[in-house]
């Protein structure tokens, strides 16, 4: 006798309500001072899209001190700030060229991007 496999029954429930995977939708434009919390979990917002040619800074505040977020790194462009507890950090971002940078907590664990668009 065939016994159903518990796998089948989500593969079987998508086939017949035509399951999609779910999107997200991309987070919007940006320019001027983006705000970005500093918590136990990293970078909130962990992507930040921002407007090429215009003036951007990003303004980072750690909000607790249970996190291995006591710094923020962007490599590309030589900068490694400390982020002391409940004190905003303002890092301008060039946005004169389209790219990808990515920052990230001073242990490199938390890893997140700004695209400039």
């Amino acid at each position: 006798m065939l016994r159903p496999s518990l796998f089948a029954a989500p593969l079987l429930a998508c086939a017949l309500f035509s399951c999609k995977k779910t999107e997200l939708p991309p987070a919007p434009l940006q320019s001027g001072t983006v705000p970005i919390a500093v918590t136990d979990e990293g970078f909130t917002p962990s992507k930040v899209r921002l407007e090429k040619g215009k003036p951007a800074t990003l303004v980072f505040t750690r909000t607790s001190a249970h996190t291995c977020a006591e710094r923020v790194k962007f490599k590309a462009l030589n900068v490694d700030e400390a982020l002391p507890l409940q004190t905003p950090v303002s890092i301008k971002v060039p946005t004169e060229t389209a790219q990808t940078l990515t920052f990230t907590c001073g242990m490199d664990m938390y890893a997140s991007s700004v695209v400039v668009e």
